[in-house]
C-alpha cells in the first residue's frame, strides 16, 4: 500500500471524467435533439448537412417563387377572359350589324357599344399589373431591334435562336419584298422562306419562317424606303419575366406574355355602322378571339408547367429534408439508452472514488 500516490483514486477519477464527459454529450444531444452539435463530433456529416440545409431552403424559396409565378398568371388569364367576353360581344354585335334590317340608327348604337368595349379592352391591356409589373402591354415577351426605325421586330417565337441575322427589304410603289441572307455571320437558317402581307393600315408584315418552329414576323411601316444595305436583326432572346424555379443558378423559367392589343388582335377602328362594315367586323373579331385563345392556351401550358415544377420542388425537398434527417437527428431510444449508461457509471464513479479516497486512512493503521 502506498501513501504518497493513490493510484485508485487516480484510476477512478479518471473513469469518472470520462462518463461525465459523455453524460454531458448524452445530455446536449438528447435536449437539442442532433446527434451533431459540433463539427468535432462529425466534420464530413456536418459538412453534408449544411449544405443539404442550403439547398432546401433554396428549394423552399424556388417553391414559393413558382407560386407566386402561377398567380402571375393567373391574374393575366383573368384579366383576358374578361377580354375575351368582350371580343365574344362584339362578334355578337357585328353578326346583329350585319342584319339587312337594321337601321342607321341601329348601327350607330351598336357602333357606341363597339366604341366602349374597344376602350375598355385597351384600358384593361394598359393597366393590368402584377406588384407594379404591367402584364399585357407587351413588356414580359421577348424583344428584338433592327438597325432600321421604319423596321420593327414584331414577334419571333421560342424555337428562334437569339443572334444577328440580315435581311433585305425593297419597296416598289406600294409592294415589298423580302429575301433573307443565308450565307455569312448573319445568316438565316438555309430553308427559311418569307412571306409578305400588306395590312390595312398600308404598313406590311414579313414573316420569315424555318423548320424546327423558327418564325421571325417583322413590321414594315408605310414610309419605309428600301435600304442600300442589309437590314441586320438583334434577336435578343431576352425581355421575358423570369422565375427562379431552382436552388442552383440557371434554374429557371421564362414567361413570355405577348402584347394584347387592339391592333394585336386585328379589332382596331372596326366600324359597324354600315352593312359591309359590319360584315368585314365579322372575320376580324374571329382574328380577335382567335388571338386571345392562343395567348390564354400559352399562359394554360406555363401554369400548368409552374404547378409541375412546385409538386417536384415540393417532393425533393421532402426527400433532401428526410436525408437531412437521417445525419443529423438524434436516435431518443438509443441515446436514451447511452444516457442511462453514463449516468450509472458516473454514479458508480462517484462511489468508488469516495472508497479510493479512503485507503490512505488505512496505511495509518500500520504505523500505529
Amino acid at each position: 500500500m502506498k501513501l504518497s500516490f493513490n493510484m485508485s483514486a487516480i484510476m477512478a477519477n479518471n473513469e469518472l471524467n470520462f462518463s461525465d464527459a459523455k453524460l454531458s454529450e448524452s445530455l446536449e444531444k438528447l435536449s437539442s435533439g442532433y446527434k451533431i452539435n459540433h463539427a468535432k463530433d462529425n466534420p464530413a456529416g456536418i459538412s453534408i448537412s449544411r449544405k443539404m440545409r442550403a439547398q432546401i431552403q433554396g428549394l423552399s424559396t424556388a417553391a414559393d417563387i413558382a407560386t407566386n409565378g402561377t398567380s402571375v398568371i393567373a391574374t393575366a388569364e383573368g384579366t383576358l377572359t374578361e377580354i375575351q367576353a368582350m371580343v365574344q360581344r362584339m362578334k355578337e354585335l357585328s353578326v346583329q350589324a350585319s342584319n339587312g334590317t337594321c337601321t342607321t340608327s341601329d348601327r350607330n348604337a351598336i357602333q357606341e357599344e363597339v366604341i366602349q368595349l374597344s376602350g375598355e379592352i385597351q384600358r384593361l391591356a394598359q393597366e393590368t399589373d402584377f406588384n407594379g409589373n404591367i402584364l399585357l402591354d407587351g413588356s414580359n415577351d421577348l424583344k428584338g431591334y433592327t438597325s432600321n426605325a421604319n423596321v420593327k421586330v414584331d414577334y419571333y417565337s421560342d424555337q428562334t435562336y437569339a443572334k444577328d441575322y440580315s435581311i433585305n427589304i425593297t419597296k416598289t410603289g406600294d409592294t415589298v419584298t423580302a429575301d433573307v441572307v443565308t450565307t455569312g455571320v448573319n445568316d438565316f437558317p438555309l430553308d427559311a422562306v418569307t412571306k409578305v402581307e400588306t395590312n390595312k393600315d398600308g404598313s406590311s408584315t414579313v414573316t420569315v419562317t424555318a423548320g424546327g418552329g423558327f418564325e421571325i414576323s417583322l413590321k414594315v411601316e408605310k414610309n419605309y424606303v428600301t435600304s442600300a444595305e442589309p437590314i441586320n436583326l438583334d434577336i435578343t432572346g431576352l425581355g421575358a419575366m423570369t422565375f427562379q424555379i431552382g436552388a442552383n443558378e440557371g434554374q429557371t423559367l421564362d414567361v413570355r406574355i405577348p402584347e394584347v392589343s387592339l391592333e394585336k388582335m386585328n379589332i382596331d377602328e372596326i366600324d359597324m355602322r354600315t352593312e359591309k362594315g359590319a360584315k368585314e367586323s365579322m372575320s376580324r373579331v374571329d382574328d380577335g378571339i382567335a388571338y386571345i385563345s392562343a395567348v390564354r392556351s400559352r399562359l394554360g401550358a406555363y401554369q400548368n408547367r409552374l404547378e409541375s415544377t412546385i409538386s417536384t420542388l415540393e417532393a425533393t425537398e421532402e426527400n433532401m429534408t428526410n436525408a437531412d434527417s437521417r445525419i443529423m437527428d438524434t436516435d431518443m431510444a438509443e441515446e436514451m439508452t447511452k444516457y442511462t449508461k453514463y449516468q450509472t457509471l458516473s454514479q458508480a464513479g462517484i462511489a468508488m472514488l469516495s472508497q479510493a479516497n479512503e485507503r490512505p486512512e488505512k496505511v495509518l493503521q500500520l504505523l500505529q
